[in-house]
């Protein structure tokens, strides 16, 4: 009798700390973040296993240990649902398994030039997070000093590019897959180190030439053009720094035109009122901009302006004598 009732305690005793192991793995290991550090492009086959998910996802180093992924799989046994995912890094395994389960990630295209007001309405439109809460992300002190950002917000530097997104999802985490997709996009173009406050000043610059330019092969071009102007310290007198105090700072509509009364707002990045860059980032630049703000064409130029509305095609002079000659 006594056999009998220890072989049961022991049982209930391997029951008992079985599920202690199992609570703990869930509860700490599948808390843990992932050892992914960037946002990662996940496909799951229709009639695929979770065991094989799990396996793919380990060695696609997404995630640490597939041993704690077969546990949660085992504890949550919903479907997996087959499909294409962004994954963005440093989720935990648990996260990342009610992402795979819950199925539906909403592709989500930020044009290139966007401010971080249109990146907002479009992420609101979507269902993936709401406005005001995506706009006080963009401030977020920890999230400004790990990406070592200098400006008070991340304008100019969540990359234009299509990416996907569960609905919802965190503010901040949309933030930080935009940004390390910046970072990589960064990576490719530059050839030597910057400084934080180097990268800023040339993503200001970027962010002038995407909105200036409509044609690829101009825009060293006009980045030289704004170069050649900081150079002399003399104004940079960009429209689209107009543009930009009218429907993201004032909260206007976007003007027909620029009118002489426009000239003369009083604000930082009035670049008509004021002697070099604008405080900050205008919108958000793309490779081309970006490679151009990087390498800008040496050239003589300190002016340029539409040549073909219709094509987009500028004309460049060297000195107001000559750019006052073409415009007539």
């Amino acid at each position: 009798m006594k056999t009998k009732w220890f072989r049961i305690l022991s049982a209930l005793l391997v029951l008992v700390v079985a599920a202690a192991a199992g609570t703990y793995i869930i509860l700490v290991e599948g808390n843990k973040p992932t050892s992914a550090e960037h946002p990662h492009f996940f496909e799951v086959r229709r009639g695929q296993s979770a065991r094989s998910v799990g396996d793919n996802l380990f060695e696609a180093g997404v995630i640490r240990n597939r041993y704690v992924w077969y546990i949660l799989c085992r504890v949550n046994p919903e479907t997996i649902k087959a499909g294409s995912y962004q994954i963005p890094p440093f989720l935990t395994q648990r996260e990342i398994h009610q992402l795979l389960t819950k199925g539906q990630q909403f592709k989500i295209t930020i044009p290139e030039g966007s401010t971080l007001k249109k990146v907002a309405r479009i992420l609101s439109e979507a269902g993936i997070c709401e406005e005001d809460s995506f706009l006080t992300a963009t401030t977020d002190p920890n999230i400004l000093s790990q990406y070592h950002i200098i400006g008070p917000t991340v304008e100019g530097f969540l990359y234009p590019d299509t990416y996907f997104f569960p609905a919802p999802f965190p503010p901040d985490l949309v933030i930080t897959v935009m940004l390390d997709t910046f970072i990589n996009r960064l990576q490719d173009i530059q050839s030597e180190e910057y400084s934080p406050a180097e990268i800023y000043q040339k993503v200001i610059i970027a962010s002038i030439v995407e909105r200036e330019c409509r044609v690829p092969e101009e825009a060293p071009l006009i980045a030289g053009v704004l170069y050649n102007r900081l150079n002399i310290n003399m104004r940079l007198q960009v429209d689209a720094t107009i543009e930009y105090i009218i429907t993201e700072i004032q909260g206007l509509p976007h003007p027909e035109r620029i009118t002489y009364a426009n000239l003369r707002i009083d604000n930082p990045y009035n670049t008509y009122q004021h002697t070099g860059l604008p405080p900050g980032p205008i919108g958000a630049p793309g490779a081309v901009a970006l490679n151009a703000a990087f390498y800008p064409e040496n050239h003589i130029y300190l002016f340029y302006r539409l040549l073909d509305p219709s094509s987009g095609r500028h004309q460049f002079s060297r000195n107001f004598d000559e750019h006052r000659t073409t415009r007539n």
